[in-house]
């Protein structure tokens, strides 16, 4: 056939049907809009936070700021595991009992728990565990500290892939992807290490940060086995470098990070990290 009468079989084809459910339109929001480009399309999945819809910006930015503190992250974890009712100093052995009074007067100071009776507290909006507060907490952070474009509390929903996007962000026209554990190093197990990495061979940010909410060394099990599970899907020997107190670089595009020192001081210098070791004017 000619070009003249290919372009003409071509016209002849009657208009496609108008679908009967509009067009999904791209997502609000940077951090959903480049998975959308990469042909993914996660589900929102309701937050499991410890305060309701309606909660206000001063509420939030107060709770955001107690959560820089680590013991009240620690204490906070043990509350949400008594959501029947607690005494203060039974929710850590890590908080000696005056702080962890103070701190569970300030849950009720933010209306999030109540005083019971016999010294007693309870949370008035009891999460299921304490890791949707700490994606919340590293979503907001990214946010307001380092001017990403974040989203949080996704269903993944990649074809053979399982499991949640804990928090994406995208700033300079990269992506971001974090990790969220709040569990201790000791329960981090191999299989939640060798989700992680099937979650990145799918998505492909430009930075991977698998975050671990503790004070403990990372070299001694965590940074390990990431090495391991990296070196067997790249076929080449793993060298980890910590950066600096528990922040470790296992790629240049993949770094293990701790809360020794300041959570979000150690995730910040992560992201310095990956992006002073871009190419000058690389895109990735």
């Amino acid at each position: 056939m000619t070009a003249r009468e290919q372009e003409r079989r071509a016209s002849l084809v009657p208009a496609p049907p108008s679908p009967s459910a509009p067009v999904a339109r791209t997502p609000a929001g940077e951090a959903l809009a480049m998975l959308r480009r990469r042909g993914f399309h996660p589900r929102p999945w309701p937050p499991d936070l410890p305060f309701p819809p309606a909660f206000d910006e001063a509420g939030k930015e107060a709770l955001a700021r107690r959560l820089d503190h680590y013991a009240f992250r620690l204490f906070l974890r043990g509350a949400i595991q008594r959501s029947s009712g607690f005494r203060p100093a039974d929710a850590t052995r890590y908080v000696g009992a005056e702080p962890a009074r103070e701190m569970a007067e300030a849950l009720v100071g933010l209306g999030l728990a109540e005083r019971g009776s016999l010294g007693r507290y309870r949370l008035l909006h009891p999460p299921r565990s304490f890791g949707g507060t700490l994606e919340w907490y590293l979503a907001r952070e990214l946010g307001e500290r380092l001017g990403f474009d974040v989203a949080t509390a996704l269903r993944f929903g990649a074809a053979g892939v399982g499991g949640d996007l804990d928090v994406v962000a995208a700033a300079e026209g990269r992506l971001v992807y974090a990790e969220a554990k709040s569990s201790p190093p000791r329960q981090i197990a191999e299989d939640e290490v060798r989700a992680f990495f099937d979650r990145l061979d799918a998505l492909r940010p430009d930075l991977a940060l698998f975050v671990v909410d503790t004070a403990l060394r990372l070299g001694d099990k965590v940074v390990p086995m990431l090495a391991d599970e990296l070196e067997r899907r790249r076929g080449r020997r793993v060298s980890p470098r910590r950066v600096l107190r528990e922040v470790w670089r296992l790629a240049p595009d993949l770094f293990a990070v701790g809360a020794k020192g300041h959570l979000m001081a150690n995730v910040a210098a992560a992201v310095a990290d990956r992006l002073r070791g871009l190419p000058a004017g690389a895109l990735g």
